[in-house]
């Protein structure tokens, strides 16, 4: 799929008819390649919606930047595409996201860091949350909507560090930026990332109600770390 042959545009297309509508949730979460993935997240994205052409299932489209420019190429075709941006943690059961290679990172280093006072915000939603979210996106069946999947608008990273350190039992420290980029390596950008979201219009648009733990709260109850 993610190489949008004929054959699998093909199959798309004659299975596009028994569908109620399409849900892309799918990345390669090797973020050492980052752009590469967005790039190959771009054509799968846009091979969906080449299927869908001409019929009236919606195709609800994960965010990053390019499967939104994706999807707004998609709906300029008359597909009812609409995006739903999720935060960097999307937390809970099975999570292989941003949280455990934090985790995997302070247990290589035997250090939880922080960069600077360690205020920068993650917004966070729990992935049953946001599942919910998915459903009612599909079910409104609007086009070029924009929906904002966060639970929590930003969760200070310190904390984050804080509860990994706790459940390691390794030092909590702060990193000036130089001391960063040697140790996270690739995440050293994300780690920094400041950027609170709101999800109240998308609350009020799509009626959706959150009733999952927070990222602290779930951190907290130890499944990250049975490993």
């Amino acid at each position: 799929m993610h190489r949008g042959s004929l054959e699998d545009l093909e199959s798309l297309r004659s299975g596009a008819a028994a569908v109620d509508g399409v849900i892309h949730t799918a990345f390669i979460h090797d973020f050492s390649k980052y752009k590469e993935n967005c790039e190959i997240d771009r054509r799968a994205i846009e091979a969906l919606g080449s299927a869908l052409v001409g019929s009236d299932r919606p195709l609800i489209v994960t965010s990053v930047t390019a499967p939104e420019e994706a999807a707004a190429a998609v709906a300029a075709q008359g597909v009812l595409a609409s995006v739903v941006r999720l935060p960097p943690s999307v937390h809970g059961e099975g999570d292989r996201g941003f949280v455990p290679i934090l985790i995997n990172i302070a247990r290589e280093k035997n250090v939880s860091a922080y960069i600077g006072d360690g205020l920068n915000r993650w917004p966070a939603v729990h992935r049953l949350d946001a599942a919910r979210l998915f459903r009612l996106a599909l079910e409104k069946c609007a086009a070029r909507a924009n929906y904002h999947g966060v639970a929590e608008e930003g969760v200070p990273f310190r904390e984050i560090a804080e509860v990994i350190g706790r459940r390691l039992n390794v030092p909590v420290v702060s990193k000036s930026p130089e001391e960063a980029n040697k140790h996270f390596d690739w995440f050293a950008h994300f780690a920094g990332l400041d950027n609170p979201t709101s999800s109240e219009r998308t609350r009020t648009l799509l009626g959706w109600k959150l009733k999952q733990p927070g990222l602290i709260s779930d951190l907290g109850s130890g499944r990250y770390f049975d490993a």
